[in-house]
């Protein structure tokens, strides 16, 4: 099966190109001008930009978060994700049961995507406790699923302490894994956030308060100086959110510490925390960590401009307002953490970024395609078109502008915290494996076709 799409402007992290991009059998097969091929499917591209399929590598579909279920299970968030442009997830996995292995979190992840998923998929590992079984199942993860990442937590009730940390670090230095980590400080957020019920103030911009800039600031430092203990073991800050967190990163950079990744979300770069002002709209917005101010946004802008900062995710964790966040009204800490983002993030970065001048056309493509497809060993099978790549593809309208409203969306989620924003350019169709998914906002793939991607190993891994 041939695919042809003309005349497009093709971009990756790089350069833009104009000329055709021609997909044989799911694969890219050859990049030039007046390519042929017979019976081929031909998409006409004038005028607009061929995108590689963008990757978010921060999603928490079907996730169970104490009582809350994520609404979107792995049908509905990848056609949600597919028709905001991106054709690849890599999933963090919830918590399993207390004391089990890293298997049975595996096990459960593929009954729940398997099948399902539209767009292919991966899994990151979660480490909840450590002993050395644990240990040794993180390489077998690598081997049998090539899953060559394993996320832990400095925060929630499957938090690790500093000395596992070290242990978990150690050992990715040895097997080649990356760990992503989500950075806040424990002791004081849940001080804060007792305090603050005792005072009667449960109002949603508490959460915010409860959870300073310097939680996060100093949980970054911490895990950066762990994984310099252990010989710069390979890391990868999630959702950075501050400025303070981000003046940490650059530390790091200076000091030219290798293995170092991270990433923000487009939530911590276009919203503040007046989200929260509401009593009630405001628990939309209740997320970990929360949202900050309008000098945190310039401050992660600028981040992504100098590279610092590596890759926009998202962070998907969708529930829905008229039930799962209602209960949070009056008492923010009884909120599930989440909200819903996986379709909104190409459109939106595209706006803020690449319209309002702060990101070229590469640029995107560096932050959603080609990092996150290096940073979790994806890449050049992602992120990327050339030949041997996959047929992975978006065609960008950049003319005209659109309203952002849930009702165009395709999440089980009930709402979008970008309601009403003015953005720019349109999706005009999305190609996985060569074969058109989505066209003008509706989706025409099948469930199920997604593929489970083995990965391999990190440009952090040394």
């Amino acid at each position: 099966m041939y695919t042809l799409i003309r005349n497009g402007q093709i971009v990756s992290e790089s350069d833009v190109v104009h000329g055709d991009l021609l997909i044989q059998d799911g694969v890219v097969k050859a990049i030039g001008t007046q390519l042929h091929a017979p019976g081929a499917v031909v998409l006409d591209a004038a005028g607009k930009y061929v995108l590689p399929g963008a990757v978010d590598v921060h999603t928490h579909m079907d996730l169970q978060a104490g009582p809350y279920r994520a609404v979107d299970d792995f049908y509905t968030g990848t056609v949600a994700a597919a028709c905001g442009g991106t054709t690849t997830i890599v999933d963090h996995m919830a918590f399993g049961p207390a004391g089990c292995s890293l298997w049975h979190q595996v096990e459960e992840y593929h009954r729940l995507a398997d099948g399902k998923a539209v767009i292919d998929y991966g899994f990151h590992g979660v480490i909840q406790h450590v002993d050395d079984t644990i240990l040794r199942e993180m390489g077998e993860l690598a081997q049998r699923e090539g899953i060559t990442s394993c996320k832990v937590y400095m925060t929630y009730d499957g938090k690790l302490r500093d000395e596992e940390l070290l242990r978990v670090l150690q050992q990715a230095k040895k097997d080649g894994i990356v760990i992503p980590v989500h950075c806040e400080n424990d002791g004081v957020i849940n001080y804060l956030r007792s305090w603050y019920r005792q005072q009667g103030l449960g109002q949603p911009i508490y959460h915010a308060r409860s959870r300073p800039a310097r939680c996060e600031a100093e949980a970054v430092n911490r895990m950066i100086h762990l994984a310099a203990m252990a010989g710069d073991a390979p890391l990868y800050i999630v959702h950075l959110s501050s400025q303070e967190g981000l003046r940490e990163v650059c530390a790091a950079r200076q000091r030219h510490q290798k293995g170092l990744g991270v990433e923000t979300c487009p939530q911590y770069l276009v919203l503040t925390e007046q989200a929260y002002a509401d009593p009630q709209e405001g628990l939309k917005a209740i997320m970990s960590p929360p949202l900050r101010t309008q000098q945190d946004n310039e401050a992660l802008w600028a981040g992504l401009q100098d590279g610092s900062i590596d890759v926009v995710a998202t962070d998907h964790c969708p529930f829905r307002f008229a039930v799962e966040k209602q209960a949070g009204l009056g008492d923010f800490t009884a909120c599930p953490n989440g909200a819903p983002g996986v379709e909104e993030r190409l459109a939106v970065m595209y706006t803020y970024g690449v319209a309002q001048g702060r990101l070229s056309i590469c640029d995107l493509v560096r932050l959603l395609c080609a990092n996150p497809s290096k940073m979790y060993g994806l890449y050049p099978k992602k992120g990327i078109l050339q030949p041997g790549s996959d047929g992975d593809v978006v065609i960008f309208d950049p003319n005209g502008t659109h309203t952002l409203t849930h009702s165009d969306l395709h999440s089980a989620a009930d709402y979008t915290c970008y309601e009403g924003m003015q953005l720019c350019g349109s999706i005009d169709c999305v190609l996985s494996h060569g074969r058109v998914i989505v066209e003008k906002q509706k989706f025409l793939g099948q469930k199920g076709a997604g593929q489970y991607l083995k990965r391999g190993q990190s440009i952090l891994v040394e």
